[in-house]
């Protein structure tokens, strides 16, 4: 079996890493989990430090956003695999996690990306999260590009790695979280930070792309997706973006 390095990136999650641990920790299916603690002010550290050596952590005392934070989880990977986790998940269980990684596995996909029950509606609607956080990758996807994803804003990873997906004409499958949320910032922080930070996120998306190469990642994915629960309308859009992203291509 090809082996999976986990890499979870966490912020101030003393209240909310511990659901995500419990799914991942002696996991069959995880050769190794890698948390990166991001300067969190809270208890954060301490927690992380009292699992031992469950898991491999790496922490430094300056917040310097999830993109640095990923670059150092996947520098420290040893997988030919990576899962990519966010630390705030409700709702997660083992079977989520196997559910996410087994497309991959048994090589029914290059990729595979979750669409969690609080995903953006139009995300809910077309069936695919194009900026899913949990997602399983190739190593070698993104192992040669870690200079350049250290030049990008604090939250345009995702969009980065799109952008190698695309390159490599990988093949994806869409699995559904349909009991997983993630907690949003405004949970956390409150309606004005939060809204902040997430109006930061955004920018930092459109800093990565140009909306051209939005539309063209979008239907992309769409195009060269499975999913595991696919809708009629699903199916549908996934043929017409086939057509489009050919068009655009």
């Amino acid at each position: 079996m090809r082996t999976i390095s986990c890499v979870i990136c966490a912020y101030n999650e003393e209240h909310r890493i511990r659901t995500i641990l419990s799914a991942v920790i002696d996991h069959p299916f995880l050769a190794e989990v890698i948390v990166v603690n991001d300067g969190s002010t809270d208890e954060t550290h301490a927690l992380l430090s009292s699992y031992g050596d469950k898991l491999k952590l790496i922490s430094y005392p300056q917040n310097k956003g999830k993109t640095h934070a990923l670059t150092l989880g996947i520098e420290a990977a040893k997988g030919e695999l990576l899962m990519l986790l966010d630390a705030d998940l409700a709702g997660v269980t083992p079977a989520n996690i196997s559910a996410l990684a087994k497309p991959v596995l048994e090589g029914r996909s290059d990729v595979s990306l979750s669409l969690r029950a609080n995903s953006l509606w139009i995300y809910r609607m077309v069936g695919i999260d194009f900026v899913s956080g949990e997602r399983v990758i190739p190593r070698a996807l993104v192992a040669g590009h870690l200079e350049g994803m250290r030049k990008l804003p604090r939250f345009g990873c995702e969009s980065f790695i799109n952008r190698q997906i695309m390159a490599a004409g990988l093949r994806l499958t869409v699995v559904n979280w349909e009991s997983v949320f993630n907690v949003r910032m405004y949970e956390k922080i409150g309606w004005r930070r939060g809204f902040q930070a997430e109006a930061g996120m955004v920018i930092d998306v459109f800093t990565v792309l140009s909306p051209f190469e939005i539309i063209s990642q979008y239907f992309y994915f769409l195009s060269h997706m499975e999913s595991t629960a696919p809708s009629r309308s699903c199916l549908i859009l996934s043929r017409l973006a086939s057509s489009v992203h050919r068009g655009i291509s």
